[in-house]
């Protein structure tokens, strides 16, 4: 079996990815700058993306590369840092003929109708960080379409499950303040429906996807549940697993827009508020087509946080 390697491998989907990997091969390569094992015999390679040189000696010998990194949540990070890995990543995937999977969010989908949420909306950001997300997966597509290499994209939907922390606004606006007695903060209208997609199915489709030469080429949607619940149903299903009282508030853009003078975080959100305040519902129709139905209904991934997160 040849090395399959991830980059990026100490968030929340390159640790969900590791062992789904195991199916497909038992040479798995952990790259980030401070790797540690998931599978007992993985390899560990530290290196930092913007270094094209260590971007070039992590992917050596790789049949496979999957692009999972993170990014601090800030435009002009973003701005400066995703066009080079992803330049650095397509080079070292060029020369060591490696296939590319990156693992993408929705950002680049114009904001007009999020309902449905499929491959076929148009590329049209409406937030300077979409336009980022737009560019780095435009470079991967021309990419491939040059021949350079094989290459495809796997977009999740705002994402959720155990062990996802910081990185998922679920767990930091329901799940966490209901697991300590608080309450929850929905962004946005809480009567609008909105997808999460459960990072465990995300991760086992994705390490599917990347052993599927005939998925390269294209932009797939990740496996995520039918018929979203609204915010406030979300809030009331995390209450009733975490056994506490459904208290809520909302935060519109307004709202947001004020707590980012004192919140660097929320400043960078406000561009992004769009997405609550509308339904948002992600369809993960095509993969489901083609390689079947994966996703976690929503109850159970609920019911999976609460009990791995915060033993209820």
């Amino acid at each position: 079996m040849k090395t399959q390697t991830i980059l990026g491998a100490g968030g929340a989907v390159g640790r969900e990815l590791a062992p789904a990997l195991l199916q497909y091969t038992d040479r798995i390569r952990l790259v980030s700058r401070n790797p540690r094992k998931i599978n007992p015999d993985d390899e560990l390679f530290a290196a930092d993306l913007l270094d094209p040189a260590a971007v070039m000696s992590a992917v050596e010998g790789s049949a496979v590369v999957y692009l999972t990194a993170g990014l601090p949540y800030k435009r002009k990070v973003w701005e400066a840092q995703w066009p080079l890995i992803m330049r650095n990543v397509i080079a070292a995937c060029r020369t060591h003929r490696a296939r590319l999977v990156f693992f993408d969010n929705i950002y680049m989908y114009s904001g007009d109708r999020l309902d449905p949420i499929t491959e076929e909306l148009p590329i049209d950001p409406p937030s300077c960080k979409g336009a980022v997300r737009a560019h780095v997966a435009q470079m991967l597509l021309d990419a491939h379409s040059a021949g350079e290499i094989e290459a495809l994209i796997a977009r999740s939907a705002d994402f959720y499950g155990p062990g996802t922390g910081a990185v998922s606004v679920l767990n930091e606006t329901v799940f966490k303040p209901l697991g300590t007695g608080g309450t929850a903060n929905w962004l946005g209208g809480a009567d609008f429906r909105h997808s999460f997609t459960y990072v465990p199915d995300a991760a086992r489709a994705t390490a599917l996807l990347g052993n599927t030469p005939g998925a390269c080429g294209e932009v797939w949607h990740l496996p995520t549940a039918e018929n979203p619940p609204t915010g406030r149903e979300w809030v009331e299903a995390a209450a009733a697993a975490l056994g506490s009282e459904a208290r809520m508030r909302s935060a519109g853009t307004g709202i947001v827009r004020f707590m980012g003078l004192f919140s660097p975080f929320m400043r960078e959100l406000v561009e992004m508020m769009y997405q609550y305040e509308q339904d948002y519902v992600f369809s993960s129709a095509k993969f489901d087509e083609r390689f079947g139905t994966m996703a976690t209904p929503y109850n159970e991934g609920v019911e999976s946080v609460a009990r791995e997160d915060f033993g209820r």
